[in-house]
């Protein structure tokens, strides 16, 4: 097995949840360090199969020593789902699983740029051989659109004079680094709740955008659904108040099915049925777990189930 310092978040409640079948065939759609896919491979049977994805280069190094007939390790955003499963001519799955956001190994990279905890090349990209750094956006976009994201993605209630200060502070030198970032913010923000660094909304709320976190969110969501078969679980654990949102309304627009517009008398019998089951409440981290690791202290956990498909 892969040896690995980082530990999954409600790890053994989320694989759980799947009710893994022996000889199923299951997705982690957030590799990540192979942490619930060691889980995963160690409930299935020598007929499973175990599709895993990441769009992080070091996700896909770390699995490489994963030797297992029984993973397919793809090197892809969890938002073309669809596309991958098709390439490997799978038409339906017995469960997926979704681990949302930045993982605890992307933070402790120093060379990523996802964290103030270092002076660092200011990247956040989860995928670094795609799309525009955060330098490269802080470089460029309006002030507005800066005070937008941070406001935002990261529910700063100071997004407008961060936004300003970064403006007048990039026509006098580049925002290259986490470091100046983070101390450019914290000359800004004159209050923070204790024991908050004033560059954490900020960062944050960068990071989401630059990775479009809440867009690859919502467009798998449906295709997930899309794929599972009748009776198979879809499992997501969330971090964020904004991500757990888009689940929860997701998995309760489905389970109500196609409704009525108001005042339109239209039969029951005409409106499509929900596609899924509610598993369960939410589940949150426990009190030894947050212990461990605070970063479990945000978590969500949510379940829901494949009612078939629907005519």
């Amino acid at each position: 097995m892969m040896a690995s310092a980082h530990v999954p978040v409600l790890a053994q409640e989320a694989v759980a949840a799947l009710a893994i079948s022996s000889d199923g065939v299951y997705v982690d759609a957030t590799f990540g360090r192979g942490g619930h896919s060691r889980l995963i491979l160690d409930r299935l049977g020598p007929r499973g199969r175990l599709i895993a994805l990441d769009r992080d280069p070091d996700a896909m190094r770390a699995g490489a020593v994963l030797q297992d007939a029984r993973l397919t390790l793809v090197h892809s955003a969890f938002s073309r789902l669809g596309v991958v499963l098709d390439r490997l001519g799978v038409a339906r799955v017995n469960g997926i699983l979704l681990d949302i956001g930045v993982s605890s190994p992307q933070l402790d990279d120093a060379t990523r740029g996802f964290s103030f905890r270092f002076d660092a090349p200011l990247d956040m990209r989860m995928d670094p051989g795609n799309g525009m750094s955060a330098a490269g956006w802080l470089a460029t976009a309006a002030e507005g659109e800066i005070s937008e994201v941070i406001r935002t993605y990261g529910e700063e209630r100071f997004a407008k004079s961060i936004a300003r200060a970064i403006v007048a502070a990039r026509q006098k030198e580049a925002i290259r680094s986490t470091g100046q970032l983070a101390n450019l913010i914290a000359a800004t923000v004159k209050r923070r709740e204790p024991g908050q660094h004033p560059a954490t909304r900020s960062f944050q709320a960068i990071r989401i955008y630059i990775n479009r976190e809440l867009e690859e969110l919502s467009a798998v969501l449906p295709q997930c659904v899309d794929r599972l078969q009748a009776g198979g679980r879809l499992v997501v654990i969330s971090f964020h108040s904004l991500e757990d949102r888009i689940v929860k309304r997701f998995m309760r627009d489905e389970a109500m099915g196609e409704q009525a517009p108001a005042r339109l008398p239209i039969p029951a019998a005409m409106l499509k049925p929900g596609r899924l089951r509610l598993v369960g409440r939410a589940q949150h981290a426990t009190d030894v777990e947050v212990a461990a690791n605070p970063r479990a202290r945000s978590a969500v956990l949510r379940v829901a189930e494949s009612m078939g498909a629907v005519a």
